[in-house]
């Protein structure tokens, strides 16, 4: 599972029957770096499902490739990313970071 900002609603004019009623968001991923905001490279932008109502600007959490189609099983259902969540609030503890990459010899 990632990080991912919302970035705009993809409309399509003809759709696979499984998806009728679904909607889908552009997102695109956050890097770890991102994440902490402290880098300002542009990364592939992937569309995904959503049923949660995400709007543009949210934080998500994505699911991926084949976990994003098993909130539907034993239906099938033809997506590779699903959001998952709408995060509220995503906090970053760089002590904590520190301390793990000091345990890990990184």
């Amino acid at each position: 599972m990632r990080i991912g900002k919302i970035l705009g609603t993809v409309t399509l004019s003809r759709r696979h029957p499984s998806l009728e009623g679904a909607s889908f968001r552009l997102v695109r991923p956050l890097t770890w770096e991102e994440a902490c905001e402290s880098d300002d490279r542009r990364h592939d932008e992937q569309v995904v499902m959503d049923e949660l109502g995400s709007n543009v600007g949210c934080l998500v959490a994505l699911s991926e490739g084949r976990e994003a189609a098993m909130p539907f099983y034993p239906e099938v259902k033809p997506v590779d990313g699903y959001v998952a969540a709408i995060l509220d609030k995503f906090v970053v503890n760089r002590d904590m970071i520190e301390r793990i990459e000091e345990e890990s010899g990184q």
